[in-house]
């Protein structure tokens, strides 16, 4: 019945996977709505189905054994607000294709992931964060969502006329409807200088962690957990202010450095203290560079900020065993934020990222051994990435989870998006 309505695409045809090719989808059924109109049509006459974003998750949060839903032919209905500092977008937009809209009008965003690929809505649902002391994640700027109900019918949240409900919804991991539309805060436009350093010294760190993470707006450490050290230190700063040959023990690079430095920097946003926009600066890889299907894998813990050098000494001592199937690995600072299931809720937090190659085999025999060292930190994984703790352990991690699932079975009380993913790690009381 979908399939005939006017304005919908539905491809139902070869198997498909997501942007990694790690994980393939369980249904066939890709709805493309055109307009809001036709969305409601799938989402009424479909008993179970989940939005789909740009298929950058690396596990089956997004995943159907029904439907799946695509907001990439929606209009992407970029509204500015200049007098409320605000901008409307639909959900599907992506961050890049926003950040250049808001730049030519002279406006920018708090913050970018490292990818600008990524879609608005499904960044946010997911907690999806950069870098920065004074930074939140993504969806820290959201200040209103329109969500369309199991019913069809709009839910507009707002955090100044339903705070309460807002502050449960914003990072909702698909779980309660899909985000039509999604407002977020924004600012003056600002130029960034990029500057990377090479090897800081896991007791250089240690010794001056908060100067480390303050140096920048923004500030990745890139390591292979080898040697005790950080194999690059990138540093994204906001003044003009020339940086030293050395800091902290680390040498500035004399050229452009990818992450995995064997790897050309040709695809990496501008380095070297060259000055440009906000949003060609954030992000380490530019937009117009289309990243492949990975052939990687991705998982990322959250830790308390206070807890993070014993946490980094921690995963060091399974450095022999993480070398051969990692890609790189990224530290970042992400500031605590009032959202139910952040995993930076009511924390000040730092983020252990992995990059894998693409070995689940290894992979998933390695990360109960990285968990286990994190568990004594209260560690929260990632929702979008690759993780193994068990759903009680992750529960026990979020003061509002029971209350959020009891707005769960009243949002959506026929579990229309209700896959295996939500049923294990939130339901599943077991």
């Amino acid at each position: 019945m979908v399939g005939c309505e006017p304005g919908n695409k539905v491809q139902s045809g070869p198997e498909r996977v997501n942007w990694a090719g790690n994980l393939r989808y369980s249904t066939r059924n890709l709805n493309v709505p055109a307009d809001r109109n036709s969305l409601r049509l799938v989402i009424k006459n479909t008993a179970h189905v989940k939005a789909l974003g740009t298929t950058h998750s690396f596990n089956s949060i997004a995943d159907s054994t029904h439907h799946q839903v695509s907001l990439k032919e929606l209009d992407p209905d970029i509204q500015l607000d200049t007098a409320q500092r605000t901008v409307r977008v639909s959900g599907g937009v992506q961050y890049g294709v926003l950040a250049r809209k808001l730049h030519e009008q002279g406006f920018a965003l708090h913050n970018l992931a490292s990818l600008p690929h990524i879609s608005v809505a499904g960044a946010c649902a997911t907690a999806t964060h950069g870098s920065g002391d004074n930074n939140g994640n993504l969806a820290t700027a959201v200040t209103a969502m329109e969500m369309m109900k199991a019913d069809g019918e709009i839910l507009v949240l707002s955090e100044v006329q339903n705070p309460e409900v807002f502050q449960a919804a914003v990072v909702h991991l698909g779980a309660l409807g899909i985000v039509t539309r999604i407002t977020l805060s924004i600012q003056p436009t600002f130029e960034v200088r990029q500057y990377v350093y090479e090897n800081l010294s896991l007791e250089q760190l240690g010794s001056n962690f908060d100067s480390v993470f303050s140096s920048g707006y923004s500030v990745s450490l890139f390591t292979d957990w080898q040697s005790k050290r950080f194999n690059q230190l990138w540093i994204k700063r906001r003044d003009t202010e020339e940086m030293p040959a050395e800091i902290f023990g680390a040498s500035a690079a004399t050229t452009h450095l990818h992450p995995i430095k064997e790897i050309s920097a040709v695809n990496c946003t501008e380095q070297m203290g060259i000055p440009g926009p906000w949003h060609e600066r954030l992000p380490h890889f530019k937009m117009d560079f289309t990243p492949s299907s990975g052939e990687e894998l991705q998982s990322e813990y959250f830790v308390p900020r206070e807890h993070a050098i014993e946490a980094l000494a921690a995963i060091f001592s399974l450095g022999g065993a993480i070398f051969p199937h990692l890609l790189i690995s990224e530290i970042r600072s992400i500031r605590k934020d009032s959202l139910w299931l952040s995993p930076a809720y009511d924390r000040e937090s730092i983020a252990i990222h992995f990059t894998w190659k693409r070995d689940w085999e290894n992979v998933q025999k390695l990360l109960p051994l990285i968990e286990n060292k994190l568990r004594p930190f209260g560690v929260r994984p990632h929702w979008g990435k690759l993780f193994t703790l068990e759903p009680a352990y992750l529960q026990a991690q979020y003061e509002h989870l029971e209350d959020f699932t009891d707005l769960m079975k009243k949002m959506d009380p026929v579990e229309k998006f209700v896959n295996d993913f939500l049923k294990e790690n939130l339901l599943n009381k077991g």
